[in-house]
């Protein structure tokens, strides 16, 4: 198991049932969800979890690489969402080696950044950014606010992410700085890149 998803294996069959409850455009809002192109592209969903997200755009028709390196959320997504053009890969950051040289038209990474450390981030951005089609995307949510007991977790603002992005020529077009509904004192920044 990597560090950082520490905690995610004991967790994973309440997390399984929990994540699935809020729908992909709840969990996202209306201007993300409107940023993202019509089907059929090509999406790299890093830190898959539960599959939700990745089931939303295999239903779609997009060809979808899932990857997820906690175990017991990975085979859990896959019973819960056998959608035949959904790839799952056991692969996770910071390398990312079973996908290295491909490129996504968009590239999806739900509630994953903050489980790093700056330095981590810093060289990260890269290898994400290596990944992104010449005229694809970039979504990243950050999550800020108590860090449940067992997990990784680090503080991570969207100026830096942007700067980050930045170096590597991807631009934030879309900043949403939202409070969660589901979790008191949990706020989520949403943030759109394009290259």
């Amino acid at each position: 198991m990597i560090e950082s998803a520490r905690g995610y294996e004991q967790e994973a069959p309440e997390l399984l049932e929990r994540y699935e409850r809020m729908s992909f455009e709840e969990g996202h809002g209306p201007s993300i969800v409107a940023l993202i192109p019509p089907p059929r592209i090509s999406v790299l969903d890093i830190g898959a979890g539960t599959g939700r997200d990745a089931a939303w755009f295999a239903r779609r028709g997009d060809a979808v690489t899932a990857i997820e390196p906690t175990r017991a959320m990975r085979e859990g997504a896959m019973k819960l969402h056998p959608e035949p053009n959904i790839i799952w890969i056991d692969d996770g950051l910071p390398d990312l080696a079973s996908v290295r040289g491909r490129t996504f038209d968009l590239v999806w990474m739900s509630a994953v950044w903050m489980h790093f450390d700056a330095a981590e981030r810093a060289r990260m951005m890269p290898t994400i950014a290596a990944l992104i089609a010449p005229a694809g995307a970039l979504m990243m949510s950050l999550r800020h606010g108590p860090v449940p007991e067992g997990r990784r977790m680090f503080e991570v603002s969207a100026d830096e992410t942007t700067a980050l992005a930045a170096a590597e020529g991807l631009a934030c077009v879309r900043a949403d700085h939202v409070e969660s509904h589901y979790a008191p004192g949990v706020f989520w920044d949403r943030l759109w890149f394009s290259r």
